[in-house]
């Protein structure tokens, strides 16, 4: 019945990749949480400063984007789909942050400033490519639907 979410679950990727996952899915998770506990500094008062269009509504929409499927991913579960949309989430931060950043203050100090964004960025590609490995709910149900089969 749900044959797409099966290929969507199926993962090969080493034990090792629950670590990505964790930092991955905690720095989005925390973050989220984040833009609601200190929505001047971190949240509507900042998508603001930095000239996001509706940030009373982007602030809150991207918290709750980041908190629930940086905790996905963590558990492991839709793994590849929930990278998708902070994939988007890190681009768009990358684009309104970080480019402005490299004209006005040079590629060192943007370097710095982007290192944990960048690996944000790679650390969900990766996950899009692999999978969520073998400790998540994704291989769980990969072996539930294959044992149906």
């Amino acid at each position: 019945m749900f044959r797409w979410l099966a290929v969507l679950n199926r993962t090969e990727a080493p034990r090792a990749t629950v670590l990505i996952r964790l930092i991955v899915g905690w720095v989005f998770l925390s973050e989220g949480v984040q833009k609601f506990l200190y929505p001047d500094a971190l949240g509507v008062g900042r998508f603001a400063k930095i000239g996001i269009p509706s940030p009373a509504f982007f602030g809150p929409f991207v918290g709750a984007v980041e908190t629930v499927f940086g905790g996905l991913l963590i558990l492991g579960f839709l793994t590849r789909l929930s990278a998708i949309p902070l994939l988007i989430d890190i681009a768009v931060a990358i684009w309104t942050t970080k480019v402005p950043m490299l004209a006005k203050d040079g590629f060192w100090s943007t370097a710095h400033e982007a290192r944990v964004d960048l690996s944000m960025l790679f650390g969900l590609i990766f996950l899009i490519s692999v999978g969520a490995g073998p400790f998540g709910v994704d291989k769980a149900m990969a072996k539930k639907s294959k044992a149906k089969v």
